[in-house]
């Protein structure tokens, strides 16, 4: 792990540090482990943000087509881990992802949830942005996967529910 050290985004993250009030800690990487493309994760083990810098910048080339907004995006990336970081309902969430008394649908709409509560704390942070497409885009791409998976139960289980009989 790298301490916080990458010039531009440094400022950001410093910035967004002071205004959230947060203490977490902050390390820079260059990929995350596994192959997925993820920009951020926080461990609320040791309230670390991890910030995968290539990651953030192959999604920013997907989502704009272009680096020009790197460091912005980044912010944005961070801004919501920090939403992580400082969600007082996130443990408790947490816990009942981990529920065996809860189906897919149930599960997957708890998901969202810590999502949207990390994206609502994220909003704050950039309020002169709130209805910017750029903020707007970011937030669209990262629960429109949550969202198609509630709905794809949904469609489900009312596909395959019987009908009652009519006369």
């Amino acid at each position: 792990m790298k301490p916080l050290n990458d010039g531009g985004f440094e400022l950001w993250i410093r910035d967004l540090l002071d205004r959230s009030g947060s203490t977490v800690k902050v390390v820079l990487e260059d990929l995350f482990p596994g192959g997925r493309l993820v920009g951020g994760k926080y461990n609320p083990v040791n309230h670390t943000i991890t910030l995968y810098r290539e990651s953030i910048r192959q999604q920013c080339m997907q989502l704009f087509g272009t680096e020009d907004h790197y460091v912005l995006y980044a912010a944005v990336v961070f801004a919501h881990e920090l939403g992580h970081s400082e969600d007082r309902q996130l443990s408790q969430l947490s816990e009942l992802l981990d529920s065996p008394m809860l189906n897919k649908r149930e599960k997957e709409t708890i998901a969202l949830k810590i999502e949207k509560n990390a994206w609502v704390f994220a909003a704050k942070l950039f309020s002169e942005w709130k209805q910017a497409a750029f903020l707007q885009e970011i937030v669209y791409q990262s629960l429109t996967p949550y969202y198609k998976a509630i709905t794809t139960h949904f469609a489900r289980s009312r596909h395959t529910k019987k009908q009652p009989a009519t006369a």
